[in-house]
Parts: C-alpha cells; sequence; structure tokens
C-alpha cells in the first residue's frame, strides 16, 4: 500500500478519540463551580474543538480572567479525574492508524489539546507506535487559539526526522482544523463523525462519513 500524501496529521478530539463522556462531566463540575449554569449534552459539539479559554468566553459569557480561572481549574479537575476516563477510539480509527504505519506514512497528531493530555490518551489506546511525533498545543498556541500554530509545528517536528512534508494532509472535525489548514496550505479531510456542523467541512479538500471511506482517500494499493 502507499498513499498519495508524504505524511499524515491527525486531529484528536472528534477524529481519533471522543472523550465526550468525561469533557461533559468535567465542564459540569467547573461550570457549577463558578456559578455558571451546567452545559447540557446538546450543547457539547460547541465546547468541543475551539480552544476552551475560548469555549468559557463564548459560551458562558466569562470575561478573559474568568475564562482563564476556569481552564485552570478544569484541567485540575481533568488530571484528578483522568483525561482517558470515559474517552473511546472512534470504530475503525486504530486499525487505520496501525496499516498507515506499516505501509511506512509518517503520521503526527496535530492537536489544539495540551500536548501532555494528548501523549496521555495516545499511550493509553496504544495508538503512539504508530505515530512518528505526538504533537498537541502549547500554553502559547492553545491560548491564542491558533490551529494553525498547532499543525506547523507538527510538521516541523516531522521534518526534523527527515520526512517528507511537501504533501502533508491534516484530518479534522471542525472549521478550526479547515482555516488552521488553509494558512499553511495544507489540505483538509472533513471527517463528519466528529462535532463539527456540516457547514464546517466548506473549504475542505474532501468529507468523509466512516473509517472505510478515509481509508480509501489515504491508502491506495499499486495495481
Amino acid at each position: 500500500m502507499r498513499s498519495p500524501w508524504t505524511c499524515i496529521l491527525w486531529d484528536v478530539d472528534g477524529t481519533l478519540i471522543d472523550a465526550s463522556e468525561g469533557i461533559l462531566r468535567r465542564l459540569k463540575t467547573t461550570l457549577e463551580h463558578f456559578g455558571h449554569p451546567p452545559v447540557r449534552e446538546a450543547e457539547l459539539a460547541h465546547w468541543i474543538g475551539p480552544p476552551m479559554l475560548e469555549s468559557f468566553q463564548v459560551m458562558a459569557g466569562m470575561d478573559a480572567v474568568q475564562a482563564e480561572a476556569a481552564v485552570t481549574y478544569y484541567r485540575q479537575v481533568a488530571r484528578a479525574d483522568g483525561y482517558e476516563t470515559g474517552a473511546r477510539v472512534y470504530p475503525g480509527m486504530a486499525d487505520l492508524l496501525r496499516d498507515i504505519h506499516a505501509a511506512g506514512i509518517p503520521q503526527a497528531t496535530a492537536s489544539s489539546k495540551p500536548e501532555d493530555q494528548v501523549l496521555r490518551l495516545m499511550q493509553h489506546f496504544g495508538l503512539d507506535g504508530y505515530l512518528d511525533r505526538i504533537v498537541g498545543a502549547t500554553s502559547e498556541a492553545r491560548d491564542r487559539g491558533l490551529k494553525a500554530e498547532v499543525l506547523a509545528d507538527s510538521l516541523r517536528r516531522l521534518q526534523a526526522l527527515g520526512v517528507d512534508v511537501s504533501r502533508p494532509v491534516l484530518i479534522g472535525d471542525r472549521h478550526h482544523d479547515v482555516e488552521g489548514g488553509a494558512e499553511l496550505d495544507v489540505p483538509v479531510i472533513f471527517n463528519r463523525w466528529g462535532f463539527g456542523w456540516p457547514h464546517e467541512a466548506d473549504g475542505a479538500a474532501a468529507s468523509v462519513d466512516s473509517a472505510d471511506q478515509l481509508r480509501a482517500l489515504l491508502l491506495v494499493g499499486d495495481d
């Protein structure tokens, strides 16, 4: 098997991992702590994907100082709860990463989650062995909410390994992924099993509904 891409970059929340159960629980705890109504399950899609600092301001109406305090508290709750608690790998994704790795195609994450959380999740589910680099957001990129910065960092780290980054592709489920890819001229394949709304795929190179459809775009036979 080979790929039309020289390297493959992965968003995490809503693409590889469904961590919504734990995120919902931690958000409820955090919002109640700060005197805000708890988030409802139907609203969760608005929270997952954007940087948490942005979400507390937009969704909960906090100012920047309050949002920073809420993010700090949320992370304390997450550490105590365990980042992996309630999380699961989306169907078919572990097999797809394994087969891409077996084909010799470099892979890395490019997640807006803090990098230590991404590492813990990848290790917990045994996906770390398929990835050449595990990249999440640094504090600066996370707080500014720039997906393009995370994506650029992922590409730099792959290139430092000698990986050909001339034809990268990013897989993601939110408009942040599409917009971040556009800034760097990185095409994005939009996966519809995540938390994005249909219109968020605007500008993506392609959209897929399943791991099998995604596989067809990432791996091709030699015949």
